[in-house]
């Protein structure tokens, strides 16, 4: 997705570490992560020394926002504008040349840390009301290392006096080591997609069996240019998985509950790296498409003191033979 940067509102902390680092020895392999204190993100995770998400330095902003949290909206409101009861909002127009609200209020705001241990943190984040968004929201977010890969857990709760509209989404970009973006294959099982115009707001509901953007099989990711946003998750066990694959059996896999009902899958043309820019794979859970706030889709409405909870994560798997010639490679 395009990005810009967003306004910033939270409470901070002076003189707080720029980032967390997690670790923990996993059956396979060590698992580790570092957590960005400015935004809340995910800067980086490894298993067994290979990268699964695409990582950025320590103290930089996140590019392209990568492994950003989306809060209290994902991806895009039109024209930064939304109504509640009659009354007209206007927000900050982030994304300029499609004239939209993106991606939130909290991608660039300072998070405190609540609890840190060698395989988990805890960092919190308070919202303040603003131009178009008159709501205090806190948000705790739970970062923890398992046996299983990386497990997040979103805690929202309307501190307001009055309900509050909230959505979530997180973005990070899913690799395996060096293998090139474009070889990695990509298998969403979702039964619909979204159609949007030209300012990519949804405008339609669409069947994905017969279309170019049918991910229940895996395809190649070289093949596609995707911006796009899928729903009905297949999700037998309460949870949709994407699941990412490398030619050589290595697989990565991006689960969400049952909070997230879509996923945007976008093919990142130039993600910024130190050695040039290139192809990368975002995948994003959202607990709501694009224009939320304006089409309810999606959207959950807290009353004071409610809170809200919904989990994600990334978990390394496909054969585990691939994975130790893998990190025999790497050391």
């Amino acid at each position: 997705m395009t990005h810009a940067a967003p306004a910033a509102a939270a409470t901070s902390v002076v003189g707080a570490p720029s980032d967390v680092a997690l670790r923990r020895a996993a059956p396979g392999g060590e698992l580790r992560a570092s957590v960005d204190l400015l935004g809340g993100g995910l800067r980086s995770l490894t298993f067994g020394g290979v990268d699964l998400v695409e990582s950025y330095p320590q103290g930089q902003p996140a590019p392209a926002c990568s492994g950003a949290v989306l809060f209290p909206w994902p991806n895009r409101v039109r024209d930064g504008r939304w109504s509640q009861h009659g009354s007209e909002h206007q927000l900050v127009v982030t994304e300029p040349e499609r004239g939209n609200a993106n991606h939130g209020l909290v991608r660039t705001a300072p998070f405190t840390i609540e609890h840190v241990a060698q395989d988990e943190v805890v960092v919190s984040v308070c919202l303040t009301p603003q131009p178009g968004f008159a709501f205090q929201l806190t948000m705790q977010v739970r970062y923890a290392l398992t046996d299983d890969g990386l497990e997040v857990t979103h805690t929202m709760t309307n501190t307001s006096g009055w309900p509050a509209p909230v959505a979530l989404g997180v973005h990070p970009y899913v690799r395996i080591g060096d293998v090139p973006r474009g070889e990695l294959s990509i298998q969403v099982r979702a039964g619909r997609y979204l159609e949007v115009d030209r300012q990519l707001i949804p405008v339609g509901e669409r069947p994905v069996a017969g279309s170019a953007v049918d991910l229940r099989e895996p395809r190649r990711v070289g093949e596609l240019e995707l911006n796009t946003c899928f729903g009905d998750l297949t999700a037998a066990d309460g949870y949709s998985r994407s699941v990412v694959a490398a030619p050589d059996g290595r697989a990565v896999a991006v689960w969400a509950d049952e909070a997230f009902a879509f996923v945007q899958i976008y093919t990142c043309p130039d993600f910024p790296r130190a050695d040039g820019a290139g192809l990368a794979l975002a995948i994003e859970p959202m607990t709501a498409p694009a224009d939320a706030l304006n089409s309810g889709v999606g959207l959950t409405w807290l009353d004071p003191g409610e809170t809200w909870t919904a989990c994600w994560g990334i978990r390394p798997g496909g054969r585990s033979d691939a994975w130790a010639t893998a990190f025999t490679r790497t050391g």
